[in-house]
């Protein structure tokens, strides 16, 4: 089994992975090198809504990072769902803000084919969505999709959706009535073959898209702008964009520091603005890969579980690679929809860097904790239970309020729409960039993001508080790529 670091958000956010992951009300590898349980034995009987229950309860007995913390009260007749009952036995976890909704029930099968090739389906774009605005705006379209395909891409608004367009209904409306679950449930399942028109406008210039969901393989590392090198007042710079932790990102995140190695690049900017976490094991690689200056005694994390488990704890350290690089100067762009192993990779290469690693747009989610795998494949049900935390080689862990406070640099930056990723003119890559050349800039607000910085400009285009949308009940895509529909 394995173990995930991802992220799980509010009903507007998401992210998992083995050491990470969302929740059922949306919630973001191998592990550092942890070893994963065996699986639990099936209950006799069926697959009921009891034994589905009742296996999930003793999951969380034995391995809950916080078990003085579990309800003791929650019935589970009371509950017409798995996850039902799972929310309210973390429901005081939750509240502590130590669990939000990072313990949920998921599909077996549908996991692994996200996690090995990034197999899902959909339109395949990135929602953000600005409530008070009562906006549904395009953050990112993934290649080999349907929506790229059909001419979407970041920086388009959706303005109206339906099926036809008899019954085009506007998004204001939708989100006036229903709120951010309307937009979802107006979109439909996410199944090949389910069709919609979309009302799309982009620079004043609106026009009909119809579009029709479909299976595809979500690229880790964008083939159009996922690594390159940014040349910048006679400096190269290398730029690297990873969507999310997952085992089909090994390649390209090799590949890529292979290229970056040979041109003797020594300067990154790693943009997590969006990545919801992933495997450990990914994570881990991205460290190494940036490791090339380490030694294998340095410590890049530790994963502890409870004190019952505490055989379990293990210390990773840096293992170079041979397409490893060796950095003087690490931006990592992140925003309020950056968790779990993302967190776990800027917090594990801190203690090295100091005042040569900065945090370029506004403060992450705050996943310091991972999830291991139980599964019951009998019913295709895979429990994802906190089960550890981590820390880096000062120690340093539960940034349950995100990272902003724990690093020695922070620059406040928007997320720009009106450019695309990679651009070295969009707002946060230009303000690593800045970092990387030494200018000054206004420090993250430590408690959630700074919207003030940029007063909405551009309609709202170029702002640091958009959230990423995703549905009460996200697919296991959902909780590693948070927004994804």
């Amino acid at each position: 089994m394995r173990h995930f670091i991802g992220l799980l958000a509010s009903s507007s956010l998401l992210l998992t992975a083995c050491g990470g992951g969302g929740g059922g009300s949306s919630s973001p590898s191998p592990a550092p090198t942890a070893t994963a349980p065996a699986p639990t034995p099936a209950p006799t009987g069926t697959c009921s809504l009891a034994n589905r229950q009742a296996f999930a309860r003793d999951v969380l007995d034995e391995w809950y990072l916080f078990p003085e913390l579990l309800a003791t009260s929650a019935n589970p007749a009371s509950f017409t769902t798995v996850q039902g009952y799972i929310d309210a036995l973390t429901a005081t976890a939750r509240a502590q803000g130590k669990d939000r909704f990072f313990t949920f029930i998921t599909s077996i099968a549908e996991e692994n084919a996200f996690n090995t090739s990034g197999s899902t389906a959909g339109i395949g774009v990135r929602l953000a969505i600005d409530g008070p605005g009562r906006r549904v705006l395009i953050s990112e379209a993934f290649e080999g999709a349907p929506g790229l395909a059909a001419g979407i891409d970041r920086g388009d608004e959706i303005l109206a959706i339906g099926t036809s367009a008899g019954n085009l209904r506007s998004v204001s409306d939708i989100i006036a009535a229903e709120g951010s679950a309307g937009i979802s449930n107006a979109l439909g399942p996410s199944s090949a073959g389910t069709t919609r028109l979309l009302h799309v406008s982009r620079n004043g210039v609106s026009r009909e898209v119809s579009v029709t969901k479909a299976d595809f393989d979500l690229p880790a590392v964008s083939s159009r702008y996922g690594a390159r090198i940014i040349q910048d007042g006679g400096r190269q710079i290398g730029y690297l964009n990873l969507r999310t932790f997952i085992s089909a990102a090994d390649t390209p995140l090799r590949d890529a520091f292979r290229s970056f190695r040979a041109a003797g690049i020594t300067e990154f900017i790693i943009d997590f603005r969006y990545n919801g976490g992933g495997l450990v094991s990914t994570a881990e690689l991205l460290g190494d890969l940036l490791g090339g200056n380490r030694r294998t005694s340095e410590l890049y994390a530790s994963v502890r579980y409870r004190p019952s488990k505490s055989a379990r704890d293990e210390n990773t350290f840096f293992n170079p690679r041979a397409e490893s690089v060796s950095p003087v100067r690490i931006a990592f762009i992140g925003t309020g929809e950056t968790a779990s192993a993302s967190e776990f990779v800027i917090n594990g290469l801190a203690p090295y860097y100091d005042r040569n690693l900065a945090l370029i747009g506004t403060n992450t989610f705050g996943k310091p904790v991972g999830q291991i795998a139980i599964d019951r494949s009998a019913c295709d049900d895979r429990v994802r239970v906190v089960a550890f935390r981590t820390v880096n080689a000062r120690g340093q862990g539960d940034y349950f309020n995100g990272l902003a406070s724990t690093l020695d640099v922070t620059c406040q930056a928007a997320d720009d729409l009106t450019r695309p990723l990679g651009d070295p003119q969009e707002a946060s890559i230009r303000g690593a960039l800045d970092f990387l050349a030494g200018r000054s800039c206004t420090a993250v607000a430590q408690s959630g993001s700074s919207g003030a910085l940029t007063g909405q400009s551009q309609g709202g285009m170029i702002t640091a508080d958009r959230e990423l949308l995703v549905p009460d009940a996200p697919t296991p895509a959902q909780r590693e790529v948070p927004g994804l529909f």
